[in-house]
């Protein structure tokens, strides 16, 4: 559950899935003590899928509220939710517990994690302590991996999501047609990136595990949402994605500082990082160019296809990332040339 934003919860007339969330809800009520009556929006992501807020009197450990999630077929499925957050919860992680399903509507009512993500606590003096909680988490995900869990974070995925690049940043956001030679320099870089990418040890990825989707608990800490599109791959994938995330920015000598610290837990605990920091920092640089300039496609594809605009303040920061990155390898210096080009007006 990112981003917390207003959402309506309209008459059966304009919203139809209103009437399958009450037959849903009802026969739960007794169960849990639902107060039906007090369902509120609670926050909404870059999908389809909408969460709902309602106060409860028999929930369990004590609690007062739960979330719902409606994830409407077939937009949406919530079985990839409900396998990840068996996996994910058995490695020893918080994640939301499902207190009921009904996996054909797309309706799960989960444990409540609170409004507090990371990203509305994050600061100078509450950073250290909450990235720490976050990468000790992440090594105890890592570390309970199996290949059979979750799809290989394939080299056709890889590209495909790089090419949201060309195809919605550059031709859709920036009105910009490439030349046969630009494009070619375009995909030889992306083969250098999936390269490096498809040569590191593999682990769980949950592919965003960033500041909107981790929330601070009162014990367990983080909490961690959104894991349903999670795979097997890369093992700097998700540290890139809490390090250099799209909607808060650090120094680049303490995202360093940072990761070096998850580096030194990782290799305590045996997890497959490389010997060598500086080889396991090239991954981790590398790994982040795939993933941010695929973000820039993706927040160029929410607002032109789905008219979500919020994401066009983030793209500066994520396109300050691509560029600072691209600038510092060789190999990849003809693909910086043409970004700059891009940016200029192409």
């Amino acid at each position: 559950m990112p981003q917390t934003k207003a959402l309506t919860v309209t008459t059966a007339t304009t919203d139809p899935r209103r009437e399958p969330l009450r037959q849903f809800l009802e026969p739960l009520r007794a169960r849990f003590g639902l107060d039906l009556e007090s369902l509120a929006p609670a926050s909404n992501d870059a999908s389809f899928r909408r969460y709902f807020r309602l106060a409860g009197k028999a929930l369990p450990a004590g609690a007062t509220t739960a979330i719902v999630m409606d994830a409407p077929p077939p937009q949406e499925d919530c079985r990839p939710f409900v396998h990840a957050a068996n996996v994910f919860g058995a490695s020893g992680v918080s994640v939301p517990v499902i207190h009921a399903a009904d996996l054909e509507q797309g309706f799960l009512l989960l444990s409540d994690f609170g409004n507090q993500t990371y990203l509305s606590r994050l600061n100078a003096e509450t950073a250290p302590a909450l990235y720490r909680e976050a990468w000790q988490a992440l090594v105890r995900l890592q570390l309970a991996s199996r290949p059979a869990d979750f799809a290989p974070y394939s080299r056709e995925l890889l590209l495909r999501e790089l090419m949201l690049y060309p195809d919605w940043y550059v031709a859709r956001h920036k009105g910009i047609t490439l030349s046969d030679e630009d494009r070619a320099t375009m995909m030889t870089a992306f083969e250098r990136i999936l390269a490096n990418n498809l040569a590191q040890p593999t682990v769980t990825v949950h592919r965003d595990f960033h500041s909107r989707n981790l929330m601070v608990l009162d014990a367990a800490s983080p909490g961690i949402l959104d894991f349903q599109d999670a795979v097997h791959g890369p093992i700097t994938y998700d540290l890139v994605s809490l390090l250099r995330d799209a909607y808060i920015s650090w120094d680049e000598a303490q995202i360093l500082d940072w990761t070096i610290r998850y580096w030194q837990d990782a290799r305590q605990a045996g997890l497959p990082v490389r010997d060598d920091f500086a080889d396991f920092y090239r991954d981790f640089e590398w790994m982040g160019l795939q993933r941010h300039i695929k973000v820039l496609g993706i927040f160029a594809r929410l607002y032109h296809r789905d008219g979500k605009s919020n994401y066009l303040k983030d793209m500066p920061l994520v396109l300050e990332y691509t560029r600072q990155a691209l600038r510092r390898y060789v190999d990849l210096a003809p693909f910086a040339r043409l970004v700059e080009r891009i940016e200029a007006g192409g």
